[in-house]
């Protein structure tokens, strides 16, 4: 620290990041707490090596630790960088406590709670300059743990990350489906809303293709600023992603190969695989956003898409409700608009049974009690109404 200035310089990467007396003491706190951090998650993974009884997921822990010494090693030297004493380490009472729990229950007990713990060590690194690189790593050994957790093969480590990917496959299809849901049940429920106010056939009419296109326009945005966004997030993690490998690729590789480590790929096999994987800079990217973001970069979703899917699907669900008032009146419209309203409403929840674990048959009877309820609740809203008016 220098007093007369009252500012720290940090040195992070390729770039200096000076800061001011009030930045300088938070940023000291922050590097103290990393410093402990770190210094926990090494006492942590030695004691998870020390009582591991398999040789190979006990040499893993001690990578990882040797990964956290390098982490602590970082805060270390910026703390000395500053003239500030490095803290003395204790363990923590939680790193003490799931070190008892390792040996007297197993390390696959606990696993889950320490790939948590690294997932929030993660999070606590984003916007920190100095942090540069490590939310990847962090990333890569929540990565790790999760696929030594017990009941866990490699397929189904690898398909737990890659959930997001299969739903970004059928993005569109899965923007039609709950547009027509939405459709349905908005305009189906308007409807009965001025069927229930005893409203004139060509007024229900209005109401259902206004309500048509301001839903259907306004799921269409909304559908195409949520894809957007989330796409440009995960353009932003590939990016990092990239920018990691580029500074720091030894580091990227010791990574991969502890992931591919704990699928059970043997440590020289691991080592080799990941050390051709990183030589190719376009295949190292692949393979980093796969297995670390769990991401497929050749498949982002499309906003568009979503955005024209949802349109056209609400259209078609809420035109439903509308046309029997096309050719009929009174109640035989209502009689007719409600019952094709029930079959689509039905027929659209045994198709959302696709993107869900429930069976045909009860996903189509949840969805058109979810319909009729709402139907009914505008239809006694619109007669209450129609009454005091008329009153």
């Amino acid at each position: 620290m220098n007093n007369e200035q009252g500012a720290i310089n940090t040195k992070t990467g390729p770039e200096d990041v000076r800061l001011s007396s009030v930045e300088a003491r938070e940023a000291l706190e922050r590097y103290r707490t990393n410093y402990i951090t770190e210094m926990d998650g090494i006492a942590l993974y030695r004691s998870l090596a020390a009582a591991e009884k398999d040789e190979k997921r006990a040499a893993i822990f001690e990578r990882l630790a040797r990964a956290e010494e390098r982490h602590a090693n970082r805060w270390a030297r910026l703390l000395q960088a500053a003239g500030e004493t490095v803290p003395v380490y204790r363990p923590s009472a939680r790193v003490r406590v799931l070190g008892w729990l390792a040996r007297a229950l197993g390390t696959q007990r606990v696993l889950p709670i320490i790939s948590s713990l690294e997932a929030s060590d993660q999070a606590g690194y984003l916007g920190q300059p100095e942090a540069s690189g490590l939310p990847a790593e962090e990333r890569a050994h929540a990565r790790a743990l999760r696929a030594m957790e017990p009941g866990v093969t490699s397929q189904e480590a690898i398909m737990g990350r890659e959930r997001w990917h299969l739903m970004s496959r059928g993005g569109s299809l899965r923007a039609a489906v709950f547009g027509v849901n939405d459709g349905l049940v908005s305009n189906f429920s308007l409807v009965m809303g001025f069927a229930g106010a005893e409203a004139r056939p060509e007024y229900i009419v209005l109401a259902g293709v206004a309500g048509l296109l301001a839903g259907a326009f306004s799921m269409a945005s909304g559908e195409y600023i949520s894809m957007s966004a989330q796409r440009e997030l995960f353009e932003q993690q590939i990016a990092l992603e990239k920018q990691e490998l580029e500074m720091s690729p030894r580091e990227e590789e010791e990574e991969l190969s502890l992931i591919y480590q704990a699928k059970g790929i043997p440590e020289e096999d691991a080592n080799l695989l990941a050390h051709r994987i990183i030589q190719n800079p376009k295949t190292a990217i692949d393979t980093l956003a796969r297995e670390e973001l769990g991401l497929d970069p050749s498949e982002l979703g499309s906003p568009w898409g979503a955005a024209m899917s949802s349109f056209l699907a609400f259209v078609l669900g809420a035109t439903v409700p509308v046309l029997s008032y096309l050719v009929l009146s009174g109640n035989t419209a209502s009689i007719m608009s409600a019952a094709l309203s029930s079959l689509a409403l039905f027929g659209v929840g045994a198709l959302l049974s696709v993107f869900t674990a429930r069976g045909p048959l009860a996903s189509g009877l949840r969805m058109l009690g979810i319909g009729l309820l709402a139907s009914a609740i505008t239809f006694c809203a619109g007669w209450l109404l129609g009454v005091s008016v008329a009153g």
